[in-house]
């Protein structure tokens, strides 16, 4: 059967080995001294449990009793818990990690079915040169609260702003012109110069020419690239830290911290081969988008990282919450945040999503705001993370202490434990089934043909008994042997025989999991006095 392996010394079973369980040796004698509680008094000079050395600075004893720490209660368990640790340990875990689907669904409903469902433009700026007040009041009335107007003095100005995404789109009344960039926003480009050029044929103004500043490729034809591939970067960044935060516990700073930095490297190169050269989504750019996925991924890392030291296994909820079921909607990169409801729009200024797509689209495309946006996003990421780590870290270690001085444990922990031990048993089980045990180190050996218990794996009608021969009795009867040179209608006698030619008869097995024994008949078995074993020479 199984046993711990830790405490085990290695290597103790390779002599004289025979196949079967080693037994555990005589301890060692202690090398050191006993503890006081045996009797013993302590050395010269050395501390005595429950007190603490003087800090006078005398230089000598002055020992100073220490308050010994109080007996904590014993842990309350409920009602409800008992009867869930009687559940099979596979269904306990089951059970306890069905929150997580649970949670996708109320977060696909709450923030994509919620923000997509009915997008709607509310205050959308539009660069108005020179001034209209017949337009502006016409937009008021046919559409109210939906647009808002800003007036310039200078048209090259106000096509800066159209393509640095401050502006939807800008419209001048001395050339009848309006001016867009489907690049930064296809649904803006789309839509707004539509409802302009309604109102304008209203009030008796001709259908207004329409400019293109920066148009998007045939690779990217309605501007969602840069949508999903930031998506990529943020899934990926978060689920590196996920893990370490659920199985990297114990690990240093420093530890967590490569293991993120390789991580994101390794990310960073992936997803921007699969979306350039291998799905051609993006043409070039490869060497600059690498190094700002990994600076964002090695930013939402550090968050993440934080985040788990507090939240521990459940660290998915947040850094979901954070950089998917929020970020997505608020970047801006399905729909622009003068579309999306509250509070979407608001952390459209805050999340992750909408500085990694403006970078995205200002690095392939040139439009959206500069780089300055999205660094300094990123630092503030990256700089919560690493305070979090310090504090986190911490406050971990005090709750670590503090359940093993207590004892207490989580329900999740109980049922790892009562997983563990199930499987163990069925490993040991199954081994046994199949004519193996295990040793205190660890290996395999087989059982000795008297600890063989298993009916099981006697053999069927088409493979036979586990030894090759079959499990039922031979109804065979007298079997003459013919010698060579000799008559074959005569008997043959053999010296010390019986006179008759040998003859095979079955012999009655005694235990129904080993084969049939096979013996002959003649004399000179009765003379050996002992029946031949399943591998006797026939």
């Amino acid at each position: 059967m199984s046993t711990p392996r830790n405490d085990v010394p290695r290597n103790n079973d390779l002599p004289d080995r025979d196949g079967g369980p080693r037994q555990n040796s005589a301890p060692k004698q202690r090398a050191t001294r006993p503890s006081t509680r045996g009797g013993s008094r302590p050395r010269r000079g050395a501390p005595v449990a429950g007190t603490r050395p003087s800090r006078t600075g005398n230089g000598g004893g002055g020992n100073a009793r220490v308050r010994q720490a109080p007996v904590p209660e014993p842990q309350r368990i409920s009602r409800y818990r008992r009867w869930f640790g009687t559940l099979h340990p596979s269904l306990q875990l089951i059970g306890l990690q069905l929150w997580m689907p649970l949670f996708f669904i109320v977060g696909f409903c709450l923030c994509y079915v919620f923000a997509f469902h009915a997008p709607h433009p509310h205050d959308v700026p539009i660069a108005l040169v020179g001034s209209d007040p017949t337009l502006v009041a016409a937009m008021q009335k046919a559409l109210p609260g939906e647009y808002l107007f800003h007036t310039y003095d200078s048209l090259a100005q106000a096509k800066r702003d159209v393509l640095a995404g401050t502006m939807a789109v800008a419209y001048d009344p001395s050339t009848n012109e309006v001016f867009k960039a489907t690049a930064h926003q296809f649904q803006v480009a789309s839509l707004v110069p539509v409802a302009l050029s309604t109102v304008l044929t209203g009030i008796g103004v001709a259908a207004p020419t329409v400019t293109e500043l920066a148009p998007l490729p045939a690779w990217d034809e309605y501007g969602t690239v840069a949508m999903y591939v930031m998506l990529a970067w943020c899934i990926g960044g978060y689920m590196v830290a996920m893990f370490i935060g659920i199985m990297g516990g114990p690990l240093r700073h420093r530890t967590r911290m490569a293991v993120i930095v390789v991580g994101g490297l390794v990310i960073s190169l992936i997803t921007n081969t699969l979306a350039g050269p291998v799905v051609g989504a993006i043409h070039g750019h490869w060497i600059e988008l690498v190094l700002i996925a990994w600076g964002w991924i090695v930013a939402i890392g550090l968050a993440v990282n934080g985040l788990s030291y507090f939240v521990g296994r459940f660290i998915a909820a947040p850094a979901m919450i954070c950089f998917v079921f929020l970020s997505m909607p608020s970047s801006g990169g399905a729909y622009p945040k003068w579309f999306m409801p509250e509070p979407f729009a608001w952390l459209n200024n805050v999340v992750v999503g909408s500085s990694m797509v403006d970078m995205i689209k200002h690095q392939i495309y040139g439009v959206g705001p500069s780089y300055s946006r999205g660094l300094i996003t990123m630092a503030c990421y990256a700089g919560a993370g690493l305070v979090l780590m310090y504090f986190g870290k911490m406050w971990w270690e005090r709750r670590r202490i503090r359940a093993i001085v207590t004892g207490r444990t989580t329900m999740f922990q109980d049922a790892q434990t009562a997983n563990r031990e199930f499987l163990g048993t069925q490993r040991d089980a199954e081994l046994e089934r199949h004519g193996l045990t295990s040793t205190e180190t660890g290996t395999l050996s087989v059982l000795r043909d008297s600890d063989w218990e298993d009916d099981r794996a006697n053999g069927d009608v088409f493979m036979g008994g586990r030894d090759g021969l079959e499990t039922e009795t031979t109804p065979t009867g007298r079997i003459p042997v013919v010698r060579g040179g000799t008559d074959r209608t005569g008997a043959v006698q053999r010296p010390g025989g019986a006179g008759t030619g040998p003859r095979t008869r079955p012999v009655p097995r005694v235990d129904a999991s080993r084969s049939p024994v096979r013996s002959d008949a003649s004399g000179r078995d009765a003379d050996d006095g002992r029946s031949h074993g399943r591998h006797a020479d026939r």
